[in-house]
């Protein structure tokens, strides 16, 4: 039963999203940048066979310059809130039926409330301090993915649910995970290794993660473009450009050596975060980060 509600919830979310996005894209009058469409698609590849979509689209954002620093969490949010819409249906009708419902359902719920509570707290930060959050979730989504090569990750277990003690941490957790979305730190990785540490099957931690991707960013970002701090060209973009990379990666792909595509991507995240934190501590050490509510001073984006 819950779990139809949950798709209802998500049916409810790509809707209302879909018409703000849209609403949005043509008051703008604006058209997605060929360099987003195919981000997109790269990252959202990627982000389906389970590696992430954040910490490379960051990375990539800095070093092509195409976003601000401080619009970078808001417009990879919006911009990759339809792909994940797209996985969190794949994941929920081939394994949500798995998962214990309230479980489930909690965990997407508190990722959803910790989304809200993240976008007021994104868009009043100080510059700098985006652009250090920033460059530590870079710098943890490159430990995720070197321990993943290296086999360190927890294994996990066969457990399809939680006993309650470890659903609440569990649930505290998801939320406190909503909150750093807004921030750019993506929620796949940390969700995965917390579930598994108690106990559960890797497998079954996905629609949890996909689900709660989708309905939080589905939230956020609808507030993150009602506030205009975003760049609309690139969210349209990385979001057409997504949604049928996800069915390829799905649906089509198989078998890919992914252990070399991870060491790559390891090395652009970790110079990105380098990157992003020497940025961030310039700007804390002369004094000159403004608020992100702000006008941009033309070293921000640098």
């Amino acid at each position: 039963m819950l779990l139809y509600v949950l798709l209802t919830l998500l049916g409810m979310a790509v809707l209302i999203y879909g018409f703000v996005l849209a609403r949005a894209a043509i008051a703008a009058r604006v058209a997605p940048g060929a360099e987003a469409l195919a981000l997109g698609a790269v990252v959202n590849f990627l982000d389906t066979l389970g590696i992430g979509s954040f910490a490379p689209t960051t990375a990539w954002f800095k070093f092509r310059r195409m976003v601000p620093d401080r619009l970078i969490p808001q417009t990879m949010l919006c911009g990759l809130t339809p792909p994940a819409m797209t996985e969190s249906i794949v994941f929920l009708l081939a394994l949500g039926v798995l998962v214990d419902p309230i479980l489930l359902f909690s965990c997407v719920i508190a990722v959803f409330a910790g989304g809200l509570v993240g976008v007021p707290l994104v868009t009043r930060a100080r510059v700098w301090i985006v652009q250090m959050i920033v460059a530590i979730g870079l710098l943890l989504a490159a430990i995720a993915y070197a321990m993943t090569n290296l086999h360190l990750f927890p294994g996990g277990g066969t457990a399809n649910s939680l006993p309650l003690g470890l659903m609440i941490v569990a649930i505290l957790a998801n939320f406190a995970f909503g909150i750093l979305a807004n921030f750019g730190v993506g929620n796949y990785a940390p969700t995965l290794v917390i579930l598994s540490l108690m106990g559960m099957d890797p497998r079954l931690c996905f629609p949890i993660m996909a689900g709660g991707a989708c309905l939080m960013g589905a939230g956020a970002s609808v507030k993150h473009i009602g506030i205009g701090q975003v760049d609309m060209r690139v969210v349209l973009g990385l979001a057409i450009g997504g949604i049928p990379a996800v069915f390829v990666a799905a649906y089509l792909v198989k078998e890919m050596p992914l252990e070399y595509l991870r060491w790559l991507v390891f090395v652009v995240v970790v110079y990105a975060a380098a990157v992003m934190a020497h940025a961030s501590l310039k700007g804390w050490r002369e004094g000159k980060a403004e608020p992100a509510t702000a006008p941009l001073a033309p070293e921000a984006g640098l």
